[in-house]
């Protein structure tokens, strides 16, 4: 089995990536599942229903969210109606939406997806790890595979989740920092890894914002709205991860890239 993992799509630019790019990397990598982080998908900050229904519409099987979820007006009631949608698992108890599920595949294999936020340098979440611990036993019921997203800033607390769950996930891909890693590789115990797959969006910018403003921030230390870059040296990246259905192993993990130009 194949499963594709899009990094944080950032805005209009990274929308247009995933139209464009997806078809061609379905069918190029015989690819049976995708799963996407749409949590910079409306304008660099939360998603909304429409962009939700456009991503699953345009070939995306499983959406995932992060510490940006709930910025959109309307979130609270497209996590609560969307099941394909989640956003992380150590939210607080009671907030709206999912944060693990169990999906089919086309060819009928059930695929669990979890997502979780880290706690370093980002709000208060509930602790990621005893989350996993939580969640992993019971999906572990229902499916051999195991994919987990893990939304966190520091490089070292995505390594420290993926030896954690080395041998009980199938794969901890990282997200949140939008630079994509040369670290990817299968664990001792067979898990993929990778701590940043990357980000799908314009490139020529400041991990998707117009990098004149984030530069008039840094430089002013005043306030600035910062607007999704333009569509400029757009790519889409993200990781392939091999697995045994029957076994939830991993085989192999592998960066991908496409790059669009200017859209």
């Amino acid at each position: 089995m194949n499963i594709l993992f899009i990094g944080d799509i950032y805005g209009r630019p990274g929308r247009e990536a995933v139209r464009k790019a997806l078809p061609d990397l379905r069918r190029e990598h015989a690819v049976d599942v995708v799963i996407a982080n749409c949590e910079n998908s409306a304008g660099g900050k939360g998603v909304t229903a429409k962009i939700v229904e456009e991503l699953l519409g345009r070939g995306v099987d499983v959406l995932t969210g992060g510490n940006h979820s709930f910025y959109q007006r309307d979130s609270n009631a497209v996590f609560d109606a969307e099941p394909r949608l989640l956003r992380p698992e150590n939210f607080p108890p009671g907030t709206p939406g999912q944060g693990w599920g169990v999906f089919n595949t086309a060819a009928g294999f059930p695929i669990g997806v979890l997502n979780l936020c880290g706690r370093a340098f980002m709000e208060n979440f509930d602790d990621p790890y005893r989350a996993a611990d939580r969640v992993l036993d019971e999906m572990r019921e229902r499916t051999a595979i195991l994919f987990v997203d893990f939304h966190a800033e520091t490089t070292s607390e995505k390594v420290a989740m993926g030896w954690y769950l080395d041998g009980r996930a199938t794969a901890v891909v990282g997200t949140h920092t939008h630079i994509p890693t040369a670290d990817e590789r299968v664990l001792p115990h067979g898990t993929a890894y990778i701590t940043d797959s990357g980000m799908t969006g314009p490139y020529e910018s400041v991990i998707g914002a117009d990098r004149q403003a984030v530069l008039e921030a840094l430089l002013t230390l005043r306030p600035r709205r910062f607007d999704v870059a333009e569509p400029r040296d757009v790519r889409l990246c993200g990781v392939l991860v091999s697995v045994d259905p029957l076994t939830g192993a991993a085989r192999h993990i592998e960066r991908v890239r496409k790059d669009l130009g200017d859209l």
